[in-house]
């Protein structure tokens, strides 16, 4: 009797033992699904560290902005390709700026004789033997002082500097005059004109050159129809957009 007890108990005993091995195993594997496989050094790699390795049809940004900087050995942004060049007036070339005192002016009537005179070359002849600089558009005035009204530019003033060389010249066009009514009608009167050049850093005036009259003209009419196209290196780039008004 005590023997069949026996056995009874152990049966149970072992069947317990074996419950609880099959429920620690469950757990164990409940547990070990629950982490990446591989641990962390086999973990899906991150956008940072992934970028420019996937694959085709689905390409990551490469970061690179576009603006064409280069890093330097520094791990700073180098310059962009060119080179501003400002080494002389701050005019973005390797000259100073031109000075009124090595200008020589002249003026030259485009218009045929007989004909009200509306279109006008300016020229200006660099006296010294190094080249100098002109930037932007004159301001110019038909007529002597600050009181006088300043003609507008021709459309966007070119903002490319000329570079002069020495004897060399620069030419401005000048249109004064548009109104075809004729009679008795009274205009206002210029006996000269004065152009004021600009700095290169565009901020400050560099002082201010007076153009004489052509000979035969004591005065010319002008209206808010005047215009100036700036400095250019030829007449034909001066005077031709003029000459269309």
């Amino acid at each position: 009797m005590h023997a069949k007890t026996a056995r009874v108990r152990s049966i149970r005993q072992g069947l317990r033992g074996a419950l609880l091995g099959v429920v620690a195993v469950a757990a164990l594997v409940g547990v070990t699904a629950c982490e990446p496989s591989g641990g962390e050094d086999n973990a899906a790699p991150s956008a940072s560290t992934s970028a420019g390795k996937t694959k085709s049809g689905s390409p990551e940004p490469s970061g690179d902005s576009g603006t064409g900087t280069e890093t330097g050995s520094g791990g700073s942004a180098g310059n962009t390709t060119g080179d501003s060049g400002e080494t002389g007036g701050g005019n973005g070339t390797d000259h100073q700026d031109c000075k009124v005192t090595d200008l020589n002016t002249a003026v030259e009537l485009q218009d045929p004789s007989g004909e009200t005179p509306r279109h006008f070359l300016l020229t200006v002849t660099n006296g010294n033997k190094k080249p100098c600089v002109l930037n932007a558009a004159p301001m110019v005035r038909l007529g002597a002082g600050n009181a006088a009204s300043i003609v507008e530019s021709l459309g966007e003033p070119d903002t490319e500097p000329v570079v002069v060389e020495g004897d060399g010249t620069a030419y401005a066009g000048l249109y004064v005059f548009g109104n075809d009514e004729g009679g008795e009608a009274e205009y206002d009167q210029a006996d000269r004109f004065t152009a004021t050049l600009v700095a290169g850093e565009g901020t400050e005036l560099n002082g201010t050159l007076v153009f004489d009259l052509p000979d035969g003209l004591s005065s010319v009419s002008y209206d808010d129809a005047a215009r100036v196209n700036g400095w250019a290196g030829t007449e034909g780039l001066a005077m031709r957009p003029i000459n269309q008004l």
